[in-house]
């Protein structure tokens, strides 16, 4: 009836991961009041402290830093830094233009319908009726969510913003997809050490032709070194292991409890307002994680 029990390690693993990803908006949203930094330095900086920091991790924890990989599995490893850089530069490019909010939900409420299509259709994945049911109930928690953001002094969210984040959910659902390819023939450091290191040079050819920031305050500094720590490295870490036993689907409703936490985040700081539309989604939420774990893995 339950999930496996490696299988109910990978779902809080991934939930794990979804509250520190939920953090990444607020932090941004902080930087860019205060600095002069854009999009790519801020995805460039994330990736290049959590890079070294996966290859620090595979030569401790693994015992090695070279491994053997196929060809193709290498390929699929270097598309999904180009993914990541992609996702992370198109959503930090978001949020000037659609808020903290509209842009993580946008961001991730696209992403596992993407990933459930191709999973069906390429991959030939099940979509089970437990499944369905959790992704609407997600899809539509998150709706709600975005309903429920009515702070007034909020501009209007620019179609841009929207564009933006559409194309960082195309990204994220693009690295889900390869990533749980790998998952069972790779250690997920070695993985993560490829992809990110991948991404944060792709992100800084990208940086600095559009003026690479490198000048912030010390706290600017502190939340950057954050963001490359904990919802990057640690994060990712934590995901990669964690969808060892779910399915592509399975993960990618899993990480929809990251709007939950950058909602109720936002509303703390900045005051957007979690109302009674925004309660009923965080509600609907919750029942689709708990459609989750009661979802049996094969």
């Amino acid at each position: 009836m339950f999930l496996q029990k490696s299988s109910v390690r990978g779902f809080l693993l991934i939930t794990i991961a979804s509250v520190f990803w939920g953090t990444v908006g607020i932090a941004n949203q902080a930087i860019y009041a205060h600095s002069a930094a854009n999009a790519f330095s801020l995805a460039f900086w994330r990736l290049a402290i959590a890079a070294p920091l996966f290859v620090l991790a595979s030569w401790l924890l693994t015992g090695r830093l070279r491994f053997q990989v196929r060809p193709r599995d290498l390929i699929v490893m270097l598309l999904m830094g180009v993914l990541q850089a992609l996702y992370q530069a198109s959503y930090s490019a978001a949020i000037p233009y659609a808020g903290v909010t509209v842009s993580t939900l946008i961001a991730l409420c696209a992403a596992p319908p993407i990933v459930a299509l191709v999973s069906t259709m390429l991959m030939r994945e099940r979509l089970s009726i437990r499944t369905l049911l959790a992704m609407i109930g997600a899809l539509g928690g998150t709706i709600l969510l975005v309903a429920a953001r009515t702070r007034p002094d909020v501009g209007n969210v620019s179609l841009l913003g929207v564009c933006f984040a559409l194309l960082s959910a195309a990204g994220y659902a693009g690295f889900i997809l390869c990533g749980r390819q790998l998952t069972s023939t790779y250690h997920p450091l070695h993985v993560n050490a490829v992809a990110f290191g991948t991404g944060a040079l792709l992100l800084l050819c990208c940086a600095v032709p559009t003026q690479l920031v490198v000048s912030y305050p010390f706290w600017g500094w502190m939340l950057l070194l954050y963001l490359g720590c904990v919802p990057t490295a640690l994060a990712y870490g934590l995901f990669q292991v964690g969808m060892k036993s779910l399915s592509a689907t399975l993960v990618s409703i899993v990480t929809l409890f990251e709007p939950f936490t950058a909602a109720v985040l936002a509303w703390i700081f900045f005051h957007e307002q979690l109302n009674t539309p925004g309660l009923l989604g965080a509600a609907l939420l919750l029942v689709a994680l708990l459609i989750v774990l009661l979802t049996p893995q094969k």
